[in-house]
């Protein structure tokens, strides 16, 4: 999960509810057919999480490998909620679909955050979905545009492009099992590339990105290394084969590849003088009722 969840009206969330209360089949057909009723509005609503790693692995014919590999450890489910992401300019058509769909806002959150963020619950409180407006704002930003046509939420559909899921996950300063599992998926079903592909990572555009920033180029490297680690627990525990390992490895290779080619933007070099005597990331705060 990328978001945290608020408190649902009236109560604690219960125990069990920090997971999606339906059938994988039913969350992904849900989800979807959000997505799609957005886009027959004209509305650009994308999807990012590890729900977009697993339609990732699924329409590649490798969604086994992703649910075999255990997100959240052994016969756990995979998902906890919907993430998707929007351009600002859409927030009042976007909140009109959900309405009609049922679902319930948070009123407190949206109005609070909505120019950020908005939080919306399915009506029989199966899931909430988390709707990041523009960018992703956590311990790195990443941006995905203000409106529609200007913006890098059309660059795929369903989901957000490969590029922009490991975008995604490689910011996270304090990554977790799961999130490096999302990784893992992406790279054993995206081989990367250097120019924009639909069916690839886009390693010159992930090296740009990370030439901006010291402090994300930081945590992202240092997150392919754990990727890296987590590979050879995989192969002790037999749930990937050394084969499969190798793919991953040298589609990371080449993305590093990438990042360390780009020449680096001055302010990079600047930050990089100081490197971790300073903090590099920003701490994430959790958006409770």
């Amino acid at each position: 999960m990328i978001g945290y969840p608020s408190l649902l009206p009236g109560g604690e969330l219960g125990s069990d509810s920090h997971f999606v209360q339906m059938s994988d089949d039913e969350f992904l057909k849900e989800s979807i057919g959000i997505v799609e009723k957005a886009q027959s509005r004209g509305v650009c609503l994308r999807i990012l999480g590890s729900l977009a790693a697993y339609i990732r692995a699924r329409d590649a014919g490798h969604g086994d490998l992703f649910k075999s590999l255990g997100r959240f450890g052994e016969g756990m489910p995979l998902f906890t909620d919907l993430d998707l992401a929007a351009y600002g300019k859409q927030r009042g058509a976007i909140d009109k679909i959900f309405r009609e769909l049922a679902y319930q806002p948070d009123t407190l959150v949206n109005g609070m955050f909505g120019h950020k963020r908005l939080i919306y619950y399915h009506p029989q409180r199966k899931f909430h979905v988390d709707i990041f407006i523009n960018k992703l704002e956590f311990s790195h930003d990443v941006e995905f545009g203000e409106k529609p046509g200007e913006g890098r939420l059309e660059v795929d559909y369903p989901t957000i492009s490969p590029a922009d899921i490991v975008l995604e996950k490689l910011q996270i300063h304090q990554i977790n099992r799961k999130d490096l599992i999302d990784l893992i998926t992406l790279f054993f079903v995206h081989d990367v590339q250097g120019q924009f592909g639909k069916q690839a990572i886009d390693g010159a555009y992930i090296g740009k990105i990370l030439s901006g920033e010291w402090g994300f180029w930081y945590d992202a490297t240092t997150n392919l290394e754990k990727v890296r680690a987590l590979l050879q627990t995989l192969e002790k525990e037999g749930k990937l084969s050394p084969s499969q390992i190798q793919i991953v490895e040298q589609r990371m290779e080449k993305l590093l590849d990438y990042v360390n080619n780009t020449p680096k933007e001055r302010n990079w070099e600047k930050r990089a003088k100081t490197g971790t005597k300073k903090a590099w990331y920003r701490e994430v705060e959790e958006v409770q009722r």
